[in-house]
Parts: C-alpha cells; structure tokens; sequence
C-alpha cells in the first residue's frame, strides 16, 4: 500500500479545496462540494467563498440563501454551517446523533429538569408550524406555555429536538452577530421531508472528495459522529487505501486525484474556523501543531489565517478598513511581497467604498 508524503497530502488537500487556484463555478456548486461551509459568524463563508472563486459577489450567496438554495442551521459538530438545502435533508439526519446529547449537558439539565419532554416538543411545533419566528419571540411564547423556565434554554433545547433552519437574513454579510435568528421548521422551510435514517456512506464519500485521503478519526473529526469505522470497513473494498509517513492508514476515492508535491502553493487568506484546518484530527497537513495551540490559545480556534507555501503561517485581522497581518514565522521578501498582494486583493472585497491599508507586523 503506498506511502503517501505530509507535503503530498498537503498539496492534495489545496487542490480538493479549490486553494491551489481560484476556480469559475457556481457558489452553490462550492458549497456542495465542500460538504459544509463553518458560519457562525455570518461575514466567515464570504471569505471562504471569495479565496477559493474567480468572481465570486456577495449577493450571489445572499440569493442563494433567500431562495433556500444553501441553508444556514447547526449541523457538523453542532455548530451553525451553510449547506446546501438538498444536502441538509441526508446531512442532518446523519450527524444528528452528534446534536442529541447536548439536551444531557449540564445547562440543559438544570435549565430542563421537571419538563415534560414529549409535551415541550409538541408545543414547540405547535408554535412554529407555518411560521418562521425569531428566537426572541419563540422564546416569549415558550416561556408562556412553560413559565419559570429561562426563555434562552427553551429555544435551543427546542432546536435539538427539532431541526431548525435560519432565516435569509441570519447569513447576510455584516448581520449583527448578537440579533436574534429567526428560525423555522427544517421540513418546512425546505418544503421536503428530511432523510428517514443516518447516511453515513454519502457523507464519507463526500467528505473524501474534498478533504481526503484521511483516517477514520479525521473523518469523525469532521462530522462529529462516531463508529464511521464499521462503515469503513464495509465500504473498503471500494475505496483506495493509503498510509501516511507514520504508517497510518488513509482512505480515499479511487479515482480522486493527488497533487504532486511540487504543486505552486500561493498566499490565501482564510476565515476563522474554515473547515480546511478543522476537518482532520491528525492536521499537520495544513498546520502545525505548535501554531495550533497557538490559535487555541488566542480563541479556540476562531481566527482568521493565511497560508504560505500552503500551510498555515500566521493570522489576520481586519481593523476598520485596514487588514492586520501578524506573521508567526519568518517572511522572506517574496512572500511578504505576495501576502501584500493578496491583502490588497482581498480588501476592496470586504471594504469596497472605503481606502483601506495594509499593515504586516515585524517579528
């Protein structure tokens, strides 16, 4: 079984990501291909999407989101994220498992304990059905039917037993973070039922295709569900089988291609908690661990980063119209020349009617 190299699988990973050089395609297409694009900030899959297309528009995506193309919900390890709306019908189903035990956290079970279970559940459909209600308000009328309950805990419990979708707006560049979502029935909003049971072959041979070859662990790393490993070993005899420099075994699609180590790696600029960098367990193929601490120091991983030589380098930040870059290792005069370029094509992307700056701090 051949040996695949850490640059190889490097070099691999920027080609299934489309970061090796921009690509013309749909937003939409990007979306399904990436599986899932992390939103918890609603401004990060703009930058996601804008480092990876040739032409990508804001309101390509906010169209998107307003004709329920792509949704916005908690979905991969219970986190808000874009998917595309038909992908989300197999896709929840499937890491729902992963969702369910948040309703045993502590918060929830003191902000729970007493309830009715099945009669909350009821009530909350009951309350959304045909609607489309912000949090706040569905909170109000939760606590009205169950009161000296902490309104914010009933909604999100809610969410759990029930998958919720966000409205357009939630997703919208420059949406305030602290407003409150309105949210509305996944089945409905959708307008088609959801997946019966789990489809844990579609999402590993999705997974695959944009962020293999990978072990077991990076895939439930990814997903944030267990036991993918039976699946694996069910679906082996269809999958190419790898071993990095450590021995470890890799899967991946047959025919999916790998990059040849030599494969020109430019500067990109990435968004905080771009799945890129939080897709894989063992993640040295895009970042090392010592700057992987480094970033779960500063926010636990949420801060935007840039690559160089394909590989993570150091952070950004924007400040007004001006774009802050904090290197973590050493620039050579070429690089820091192309991540100036790349800055100051990215700033009348994010600033577009104001004259920004660069600024890259000295070591």
């Amino acid at each position: 079984m051949p040996e695949i190299s850490l640059r190889t699988l490097n070099r691999t990973l920027l080609l299934r990501q489309k970061l090796n050089e921009r690509v013309s395609m749909p937003a939409a297409d990007l979306v399904r291909h990436l599986v899932a694009v992390q939103a918890q900030e609603p401004n990060w899959p703009y930058i996601g999407l804008w480092t990876r297309l040739t032409d990508f528009r804001r309101d390509e995506l906010e169209s998107l989101l307003r004709d329920r193309t792509i949704v916005r919900a908690t979905m991969i390890r219970r986190t808000v994220h874009l998917a595309d709306g038909a992908d989300y019908r197999w896709l929840y189903p499937t890491v729902r498992a992963a969702v369910e035990p948040a309703l045993r956290s502590p918060y929830f079970r003191d902000s729970l304990e007493g309830l009715n279970i099945d009669e909350f559940s009821t009530a909350g459909r009951e309350l959304l059905a045909g609607r489309i209600l912000s949090r706040r308000e569905l909170g109000r009328l939760l606590t009205e039917r169950f009161p000296h309950r902490e309104a914010r805990a009933l909604v999100y419990a809610l969410g759990v037993l029930h998958p919720l979708l966000h409205d357009a707006q939630s997703g919208a560049w420059g949406a305030w973070r602290g407003r409150s979502v309105s949210v509305a029935l996944a089945e409905e909003f959708l307008g088609a039922p959801l997946a019966d049971t789990p489809q844990p072959d579609t999402l590993i041979r999705r997974y695959l295709a944009a962020y293999g070859p990978a072990t077991a662990a990076d895939i439930q790393e990814f997903a944030g569900v267990t036991r993918l490993a039976e699946v694996l070993t069910r679906l082996r005899p269809d999958l190419r089988i790898l071993h990095d420099e450590s021995g470890r075994e890799l899967f991946d699609l047959p025919d999916a291609p790998l990059a040849s180590p030599d494969l020109p790696a430019p500067v990109r600029f990435l968004p905080a908690f771009d799945n890129s960098c939080l897709a894989h367990r063992d993640r040295r193929r895009i970042i090392g661990d010592e700057d992987r601490r480094r970033i779960a120091k500063i926010a636990s991983g949420g801060v935007p980063f840039y690559l160089v030589d394909g590989f993570v380098h150091g952070r950004w930040d924007l400040d007004g119209s001006t774009i802050r870059v904090t290197p973590w290792h050493p620039l050579s005069k070429a690089a820091e020349k192309a991540v100036r370029a790349e800055a100051e094509h990215l700033l009348p992307a994010i600033s577009p009617h104001e004259d920004g700056k660069i600024i890259i701090e000295t070591r």
